[in-house]
């Protein structure tokens, strides 16, 4: 496959039409076609369902789908190879991708990427928010150079940090819910809640032991993958939303409250990075910077 036919695929999968495609590219109708049906043939798959005669409107397979996904990762891919090899040996530039869910150790990275700032202004962050899966999916692709998790990690495969900050496991609720009364919330209080839990793997997640009950058996209304999206679901008064502390600003004319887990129960995360990468400069000047923030060896 040629990168410039991926980018002819693209081009279709977004516009869902052939001639306008062909338009926004530069290309004849004709050829862009062609081209199309040429990797087609490749694959020895059909990627698009082309429109009848009275609809013009192009469709994507299941293969189809998948090609554009793989598509806009490995375009991505050289996107940022490109703009790291072309910096200068003098210059740290470049960009910074990070995997995380949300949680307030994002502070440590904001203090990092300030000190950072005066001498290495051309150096950008990237956050992407989201669960567990999300972020070692990217981290695997190469999509992103660091990534934070809460689970055990494998060190064969990933060089990590753990990060001397936690994260305190609590229940968003509404200031009007009668669990507000409480100072801490307790297994057995919850076990009758409709509740709004983090969309994990239920093997993966930490709380199942605390409840010390078939976790299937609760009465989930609802998964998150982030706490505000869950936040505003306990607002309006779906259920209570299992969570970290310090993520929703509970305080002032805010309807909401957080109680805190009784036993209480800390997250403790690691920033993970790929065994054996060559980290960029821009990625390897903030991994140093990290470093320094925690107290640990600029080694890496």
């Amino acid at each position: 496959m040629e990168l410039r036919v991926l980018q002819y695929f693209l081009a279709v999968a977004r516009e869902q039409n052939i001639s306008s495609a062909a338009e926004s590219l530069h290309l004849s109708q004709p050829t862009l076609s062609t081209q199309l049906k040429a990797l087609e043939n490749e694959l020895g798959k059909q990627l698009l369902i082309r429109g009848t005669k009275g609809s013009r409107k192009v469709l994507l397979t299941e293969e189809g789908m998948l090609l554009r996904k793989r598509a806009e990762e490995i375009l991505e891919l050289i996107r940022m190879t490109e703009s790291e090899i072309s910096l200068s040996n003098e210059v740290v530039a470049g960009d910074v991708y990070i995997g995380t869910g949300e949680s307030d150790l994002i502070r440590i990275f904001a203090r990092a990427a300030k000190h950072i700032q005066e001498k290495h202004p051309d150096i950008h962050y990237h956050i992407l928010s989201g669960n567990a899966s999300f972020v070692q999916e990217h981290l695997d692709r190469g999509l992103i150079d660091f990534g934070v998790v809460y689970s055990p990690v494998d060190t064969s495969i990933y060089n990590t940090i753990k990060i001397p900050v936690h994260d305190t496991w609590g229940v968003l609720m509404r200031r009007d819910s009668p669990l507000a009364q409480k100072n801490a919330v307790q297994p057995q209080d919850l076990l009758d809640k409709p509740l709004i839990l983090s969309a994990q793997k239920a093997d993966a997640w930490p709380m199942s032991n605390w409840f010390g009950h078939d976790i299937t058996k609760l009465n989930v209304v609802a998964t998150y993958n982030l706490v505000f999206n869950a936040s505003l679901l306990v607002e309006e008064g779906l259920g209570y939303a299992v969570c970290f502390d310090k993520l929703i600003n509970v305080s002032g004319d805010s309807n909401l409250c957080f109680r805190p887990l009784s036993p209480m129960i800390e997250a403790k995360a690691s920033i993970i990075w790929k065994r054996y990468q060559v980290l960029s400069k821009a990625a390897e000047c903030f991994l140093n910077e990290l470093k320094q923030e925690m107290g640990l060896s600029t080694e890496i």
